[in-house]
C-alpha cells in the first residue's frame, strides 16, 4: 500500500512506482518491491497534474497537465521535456493518458477527442467522437482498434465502446456500469475497468462481455477504485482511491 495525497495517476517503470497528485507539481516515486519512498521528481511549471503513464520500450514517463499539455521525463527524474503541444497554436486538451507499445494515445473529454502519437510526439491517428459521447479514458486493443469509458449524454448512461481507427463503434457494454474512469487492457485483449461508484474492478474478455468480477467492494474495503496501472507480466495492479488516498496493489494473475 502506498500512501500519498489526493492520488490522479498511477504508474510503474522498471521497479519504480510513480503517482502523482493532482494539486502539486510532484510525481512521488516508491520501490515497487519495497513500498520505500524514493526522491520526489518536481516539475516547475505545473498547474493541474490529472494523469501519468509509462513506456516501458522508450523508458519514459509522460504525465499531463490537465487540459494543458504533457509532459515527458526520464525514469530517474532527468531530461523534462514540455513535449505536447509542439506549437502554442496547437488546440490540445489533454485528460487522460495510456502506453502501447510506443504509441501514446490521449483522451480529450471536452473536445470529445481521441489522438494517437508516436515516440516523437507526430500525430498518427485522430478520432472525433460524437458530442453527446464524454470520454473519460481509452486504450489502444491488441488488434489497433480503441476502447472507450465513456458517457453517453443521449442514453444517460456510462459505457465501454469500442471503435475503429475511424470513430466506427464495433461494439459496447453498459451492463450495470457506474462512472467508469479508468480502464487497462493486456496483450489477449482483456480488459479492467474501474466501476468507480460501483466499489469494483471487473474483468471483461475482448468481445466486451463479462467475465467476472475481480475486485469488489470487500477486497478494497468500501474504497471507489479511481485509477488503474496493470503489470502483466507480474500479474499485478495498482489500484488508485479518490477518497482515502492510497494507492493499493493487488494479484489479480490467479483470479
Amino acid at each position: 500500500m502506498f500512501v500519498v495525497d489526493l492520488v490522479s495517476g498511477v504508474t510503474q517503470l522498471h521497479n519504480i512506482t510513480y503517482i502523482v497528485c493532482g494539486l502539486t507539481s510532484i510525481i512521488s516515486r516508491f520501490n515497487s518491491t519495497t513500498h520505500q519512498r524514493l526522491t520526489n521528481i518536481h516539475v516547475k511549471g505545473l498547474r493541474f497534474l490529472w494523469d501519468i503513464v509509462a513506456c516501458q520500450l522508450t523508458s519514459r514517463i509522460y504525465f499531463c497537465d490537465r487540459e494543458k499539455c504533457i509532459w515527458r521525463v526520464s525514469a530517474v527524474g532527468e531530461d523534462i521535456k514540455l513535449w505536447l503541444p509542439k506549437s502554442p497554436s496547437d488546440t490540445f486538451k489533454p485528460s487522460r493518458l495510456s502506453v502501447t507499445s510506443t504509441r501514446l494515445l490521449v483522451t480529450s473529454f471536452n473536445t470529445h477527442q481521441l489522438t494517437q502519437f508516436d515516440a516523437e510526439g507526430n500525430e498518427l491517428s485522430h478520432v472525433q467522437l460524437p458530442d453527446y459521447i464524454n470520454p473519460y479514458h481509452a486504450v489502444e486493443s491488441p488488434t489497433g482498434t480503441f476502447i472507450i469509458s465513456q458517457y453517453n449524454e443521449q442514453l444517460e448512461k456510462n459505457q465501454l465502446i469500442e471503435v475503429n481507427t475511424a470513430g466506427q463503434e464495433l461494439r459496447q457494454f453498459s451492463r450495470s456500469l457506474s462512472c467508469t474512469l479508468q480502464i487497462a487492457v493486456d496483450s489477449h485483449g482483456n480488459i479492467l475497468v474501474a466501476d468507480h461508484d460501483n466499489r469494483r474492478i471487473l474483468l471483461l474478455d475482448n468481445h466486451l462481455s463479462l467475465r467476472r468480477v475481480i475486485i469488489d467492494e470487500h477486497h478494497i474495503i468500501n474504497n471507489s477504485p479511481w485509477r488503474l496501472c496493470y503489470m502483466e507480466q507480474s500479474g499485478q495492479l495498482l489500484v488508485g482511491f479518490d477518497l482515502s488516498r492510497q494507492v493499493a496493489v493487488f494479484d489479480v494473475l490467479r483470479r
